[in-house]
């Protein structure tokens, strides 16, 4: 079969390597653009473009997939379908109507809940205690299409965003290609998602990762370990940042009367207790700013930290 792929970062590059392994003839691959990255702000290649160098395989690389001449450049590949997996544009009509079998989307969740742009780190935020993948026949809507197959995947309370990602990844690219074979034979029967379920998930930025105290513990624990390693949750101590690395919840109960919601309980080499609005939370893992990733215990050892202390949201 020849299929378009379409995707960009290391979560679609894993789906793409799968459709090689298949043995499916991929005739092109569209991801993003070069993007500026680190503080000398060069260029690089997205993960999905450094896998179809790999391959030799024709790339294109669009500002906008909806151009005219980017639309026209892709009928010239004429592929039975196009396989989509967090490209991160959307596809007009003319493009979703294009190949034979249409366009599926590998998604990180159990459609209809939590489409958008963030999946895996919401089913943390959440509370969840499992999520998935999908994979769905595309139309124009976001994540609106019909269910093809869907898998489940737990979630543990060890489970942060990095390492979710990189289950649903695995997950999903072997979902995919077991579902490519039923589809082209026609033996999927598409299911219609329930509008009335569907919830949606914004794009994370740098600043959801500031912890304030005033929230649960347990809300907090899950804001720690989802946002690990991007955008990574943070407080601020002395105009500085401190990133939150691990932490746990040492009473989920307690509340803020006989302390200040983000007042330091207690400190030592087991972490930093800190109250907040209902139970106190253990750091147990930081990173200070321009410093590497370390312990609590190691960091009180250069750091005084007083009883008391308070880190309220800035």
């Amino acid at each position: 079969m020849k299929i378009v792929f379409m995707g960009t970062p290391d979560f679609a590059a894993v789906c793409l390597e799968a459709l090689y392994e298949a043995g499916h003839e991929i005739t092109c691959v569209v991801t993003q653009p070069d993007r500026p990255k680190g503080r000398k702000k060069e260029l690089c290649p997205s993960p999905v473009k450094e896998c179809a160098l790999k391959r030799g395989t024709p790339l294109l690389q669009p500002e906008k997939i909806r151009q005219p001449e980017q639309i026209q450049a892709l009928k010239a590949y004429e592929a039975d379908l196009f396989v989509v997996a967090a490209f991160g544009q959307i596809l007009p009509r003319e493009i979703l109507d294009m190949p034979r079998l249409g366009c599926i989307n590998v998604h990180a969740s159990l459609l209809p809940k939590y489409r958008g742009a963030a999946p895996i780190q919401q089913a943390i935020l959440d509370g969840e205690k499992e999520t998935g993948v999908t994979i769905m026949q595309m139309a124009e809507g976001l994540d609106t299409g019909d269910i093809l197959t869907k898998r489940v995947c737990p979630i543990s309370e060890e489970d942060t965003g990095g390492s979710l990602f990189d289950k649903l990844a695995d997950l999903g690219a072997a979902l995919l290609t077991e579902t490519i074979p039923l589809l082209e034979a026609g033996s999927i029967t598409p299911q219609k998602q329930d509008d009335s379920l569907a919830s949606y998930v914004k794009m994370l930025k740098k600043e959801d990762g500031l912890v304030d105290f005033s929230k649960d513990a347990e809300v907090l624990f899950n804001q720690i370990r989802a946002l690990q390693p991007w955008p990574g949750a943070f407080l601020q101590r002395k105009g500085k940042k401190i990133g939150l690395l691990a932490s746990r919840v040492i009473d989920g109960e307690r509340q803020a009367k006989e302390a200040e919601a983000g007042s330091v309980i207690s400190s030592g080499k087991e972490g930093i207790d800190i109250q907040c609005g209902k139970g106190i939370l253990r750091i147990t893992m930081l990173k200070p700013e321009g410093k590497k990733a370390m312990s609590a215990g190691d960091y009180l050892l250069g750091h005084k930290l007083e009883k008391g202390e308070c880190f309220a949201a800035e």
